[in-house]
Parts: structure tokens; sequence; C-alpha cells
């Protein structure tokens, strides 16, 4: 990737960042950690990879993207938000009554959230039964679905995966945030699901494991994705929870709580010295 395009989307994630840290704080609720390690991905699927159409987010032909791990709306909505959909400074609306924003994204009320998501597990088969539909319809349609690796403790996550391979959908992205790190605790302590990439090659998967943090593995990992087919793929995103945030990096509590105004400042000031390094 060249340097121009890594500079903007690492500007696009920091943003992202920002707006994962203003919403959660302004809610007092949230899940900060999860949506953190997965800013990197939110900007490159909406900064590089998928077609969409802020003006038109119903539009027919578009890429689809599901958030299976629903409780990291905070990561997606800042995404969206700096992508046109809706106003940047909405994303303070979070959680509070009469707001569009809900703590889990809901596809009848937020301009392009494809699916409504928060039951762990059934995200991803929503997702695999869009892809099927594409396919059927003969849609030249995409459909990526972000999982967590506490998420694939679910079944459903694995008669999803079944159902992908069954039906052969090469048009079907699952990625799946390796952060390690669930409510409870480490995922090798709750419910290990090692060794992730063996059981999806196992299930008829073409497997990427990568570092997710990286804009030149998420490049190589998508073109990997376009290459692929009759096979579904799945990206395995090793990554560090909290990540741009010093504090909240790989500590578990910070899976679901909210900063606090001197949390929320530490946080900002990080940031905002990182977007200016990079914008200028």
């Amino acid at each position: 990737m060249d340097s121009k395009a890594k500079k903007e989307l690492e500007i696009f994630a920091t943003q992202i960042r920002m707006g994962i840290i203003e919403s959660t704080y302004n809610a007092k609720a949230g899940h900060p950690g999860g949506s953190l390690s997965s800013a990197d991905v939110f900007a490159y699927l909406y900064g590089k990879e998928m077609r969409y159409n802020p003006k038109e987010p119903k539009w027919e032909d578009r890429d689809r993207f599901v958030l299976s791990k629903g409780h990291c709306a905070p990561g997606l909505y800042s995404a969206l938000a700096y992508k046109g959909f809706f106003p940047v400074e909405d994303l303070k609306t979070l959680r509070k009554i009469g707001s569009y924003l809900q703590g889990h994204p809901n596809m009848n009320t937020v301009p392009g959230v494809d699916m409504s998501t928060g039951s762990l597990g059934q995200g991803v088969s929503v997702a695999a039964g869009m892809a099927k539909a594409a396919k059927y319809t003969g849609k030249n349609i995409n459909v990526y679905t972000l999982l967590g690796d506490g998420e694939i403790e679910e079944g459903e996550v694995w008669e999803a995966f079944m159902f992908a391979a069954q039906y052969k959908l090469d048009n079907f992205c699952a990625i799946i945030d390796s952060n390690g790190l669930q409510i409870d605790g480490s995922c090798d302590e709750v419910m290990s699901a090692e060794p992730i990439d063996e059981k999806l090659k196992a299930f008829g998967f073409e497997v990427a494991v990568i570092n997710g943090n990286d804009f030149d593995e998420l490049e190589s990992a998508f073109n990997a994705f376009h290459k692929t087919e009759g096979k579904p793929f799945v990206i395995i995103m090793k990554t560090i929870k909290g990540l741009g945030v010093s504090y909240m990096e790989n500590e578990v509590g910070w899976h679901g709580k909210a900063p606090n105004e001197e949390e929320y400042n530490i946080a900002m000031k990080e940031l905002g010295e990182k977007l200016r390094e990079l914008e200028a």
C-alpha cells in the first residue's frame, strides 16, 4: 500500500477511535475495548474495501456489513459518522433516551446499518444468508461480518460457517477480531476456541491469519479474499484490545466500561496528538 493511502486510513482509524471514546464517555456506558481493537478494520472496510453510498444507504447493489459482535457499535457508528451517513456530533447521543444510536446496531434507525445485532452469534448467520441471497439473485455483492473471538464460543456461529461452506459462498468474508479477551477474562481461560485457523480450514474456509492492526496485512488479506473462488473466506485478526488508548490496551476491564472525565481527557489527548502528527 502506498504511503498516502496508508496515511489516509491511519487518520480515519484515529478519528474512529476518537468517536468511540467520545460516544462511550457521553453515554457513561458501552464497550470501548473491542471497538478500539476493531477500529483499523472498520477504517479499511469503509475507507477502501466496500462499495456503498452514504447519500443512498439502502442502495440495492451496495456491499453489506454485519457487525455480529454488536456491542462494538461505537466503532461502527463512528466509522459511519465520519463517512457522512449521519452527523459526527450525534455520536455524543449514544445510548441516550430518544437517540437513534442505541447500544447495539438498529437497522431501522441508523443509516448505514445493514442488520440489527446484539445477541452474539446471530449476526454471522444473517450475513451468510445475505451472501446466499446475493448468489441466488445473481448480484455482484460481497458480504462482510465482524465477530469477536469470545463470540465464536457460540454454537450458532459454527452452523453459519457450515452453511457458508456448503453453498460455496465466495462472496462471504468473515472477520474474527482475535484480541484474546472477553468480558470474563482471557478467551483461553473462559472457553478456548483454538486452533481457530485449523478449525475454519476443516470447515471448508480459505483462511488468512494477520495482524489486524496493520493496514498492509489487511490489504493482503482482502486481496486474497477477492482471488478466492468456490470457498468462503475468513480473516483471523490478531489485535490489541483497547488499542490507541494507553491505559485501555490489553486490559479486560475495558471490555464494557466507559471512561470517566479524567480518563476521557487522557484518551482524547493521546488520540488528538496522534491525529495531529498524521495530519502534519
